[in-house]
């Protein structure tokens, strides 16, 4: 999409979007865009950026949190780790994960609960290594 084509709901949700998950990660994955994805890099910014996350009612943590639970419910390894490094920019907790996966364990099960935490563990871990947060 080129810049004088974007939409009003393109430009919030990337606003959104860098605001959530940092500027170098949007910058990376606008990098590697290639002809095949821009229409669904559009469809993601414009949607879940652009409407979801632009929406009043829920805080940026609060999204966080639904969010992270609705990936480990559905397996979703890459994007709980995304989130749960672009809960630095959110204001997620650890405890707020902690409760959220009680919760995918009631809800949609053990395993799938107990698969998440390896991830948040690990992915803590690492920001934890790697204290300053990616702008």
């Amino acid at each position: 999409m080129s810049e004088n084509n974007e939409s009003e709901r393109y430009k919030a949700g990337m606003a959104v979007r860098r605001q959530v998950l940092g500027d170098a990660h949007v910058d990376r994955a606008t990098a590697q865009m290639t002809e095949f994805d821009t229409d669904f890099q559009t469809f993601i910014t414009e949607g879940a950026w652009g409407s979801v996350w632009s929406r009043p009612h829920f805080t940026k943590r609060e999204r966080s949190i639904v969010t992270i639970a609705l990936l480990a419910a559905l397996g979703q390894d890459d994007e709980v780790a995304m989130h749960v490094r672009a809960t630095r920019n959110t204001g997620a907790t650890m405890d707020d994960i902690k409760e959220a996966l009680m919760h995918v364990a009631v809800y949609a099960g053990v395993p799938a609960a107990n698969h998440a935490i390896k991830i948040v563990k690990k992915t803590y871990a690492e920001m934890d290594a790697d204290p300053e947060p990616r702008k």
